[in-house]
């Protein structure tokens, strides 16, 4: 099995030497760097191009500069997303977002992770989690989603906060860990 068939499959892996995962992350950095340096005012160049980094997208949709991610292709985008300035995305596994997601600045999802046992850590082993994100859903600046980690419909996930645990539908949540203060009704 391959580095990527096993990054694919959610097995530990190692991304460091792999000619071909090396590849695809330098192809999506080039994307990306030529994305965060076109004109903010040339939006239909903009959303071009990012429908070329990004797996899976409708046409409404708008992701401010700058933005960084890995892969691209495991991102998938639901109907009317948006992403303030400096989203980060370490997509080696799957990231779906809903529809209606409201993402404020600095934020940043993260699906690889790396073992705790220092022997594999320093052999550059990690392995990537899903995560996924319900819809009608707004991140508060500055959140970090660990990976995963599922955020259910009709959420608020408040500023400053690290998920590292799935949370419900209809309800908001803050905190490091991000824990829910409040049900919505």
């Amino acid at each position: 099995m391959t580095e990527k068939e096993k990054m694919l499959n959610c097995e530990i892996y190692n991304p460091n030497y792999d000619e071909e995962l090396i590849e695809e992350r330098t192809i999506a950095q080039d994307l990306c760097f030529e994305y965060n340096n076109i004109r903010p005012s040339e939006i239909e160049k903009r959303k071009e191009l990012i429908k070329k980094i990004i797996g899976k997208c409708t046409d409404n949709f708008l992701i401010e500069q700058p933005f960084v991610c890995d892969y691209g292709y495991n991102i998938e985008l639901g109907d009317n997303f948006y992403a303030n300035h400096n989203l980060t995305i370490l997509d080696g596994g799957k990231v779906k977002f809903g529809d209606n997601v409201f993402i404020a600045p600095n934020c940043s999802f993260y699906t690889a992770g790396h073992p705790i046992d220092y022997i594999q850590r320093n052999k550059g082993l990690e392995y990537v989690k899903p995560i996924t994100v319900g819809s009608n859903v707004w991140f508060g600046g500055d959140v970090c989603v660990l990976p995963g980690v599922t955020i259910g419909d009709n959420v608020v996930i408040g500023a400053g906060s690290v998920v590292v645990k799935d949370i419900p539908s209809n309800s908001v949540a803050v905190g490091n860990p991000c824990k829910v203060i409040k049900k919505i009704k």
